[in-house]
């Protein structure tokens, strides 16, 4: 059986069959949008980049403990091609499992999914509830209180900076734009 592009939709479908927890599937969204940004600014696939993104915690909600491993079975049963499969199962480096982010594209999923957690926290605790006006500088002041957004692993992101040749700075504020752009779709639209 050959291995088939998947749409969106089917992408889609694949996250909601597996999860129903509506923080994950917003989470999944915002990693999409800020995977498709990314995409563009690099003059990438951004169907491909914007699929991984959504996909890439497909197996989170039912088998925490099993993170990555689980997903790169569904898809593999679901005839996923290679490097899709690749990339997601890269953004848990070093965490679950040992596949380095290589690509440009697995390299960007492994740094922003942590941080898409952090802009969202950051815009929650605004008046707005609004990821459309948070600041770049916002990001990086709340980032350097540990306690704010605990569960967000800074030194994933820095490693991730690195590894892609970005500061920080400008990391953060393409995640925030990336985010403004599906805002609506994850809850974070506000009253901004």
């Amino acid at each position: 059986m050959s291995q088939q592009v998947p749409t969106r939709e089917e992408a889609l479908a694949l996250l909601k069959q597996y999860n129903q927890n509506e923080s994950l599937i917003k989470h999944a969204l915002a990693v999409e949008g800020v995977m498709r940004y990314f995409a563009r600014q690099r003059g990438e696939d951004e169907e491909k980049w914007g699929t991984i993104g959504l996909i890439h915690d497909l197996d989170y909600e039912r088998f925490p403990d099993q993170h990555c491993h689980k997903t790169e079975e569904i898809l593999r049963e679901n005839n996923w091609p290679e490097e899709y499969i690749r990339a997601v199962i890269s953004h848990g480096w070093g965490i679950c499992t040992d596949v380095k982010p290589e690509s440009e594209m697995e390299k960007v999923l492994y740094t922003i999914d942590e941080l898409t957690g952090l802009v969202v926290t950051t815009a929650l605790v605004r008046p707005s509830k609004s990821v459309l006006d948070v600041k770049t500088k916002s990001v990086k002041k709340k980032w350097k209180d540990k306690r704010f957004a605990a569960g967000v692993d800074r030194s994933i992101i820095e490693k991730g900076a690195e590894m892609l040749g970005i500061e920080l700075p400008d990391l953060i504020n393409d995640t925030i734009l990336g985010m403004q752009e599906v805002a609506e779709d994850i809850g974070l639209k506000g009253n901004a």
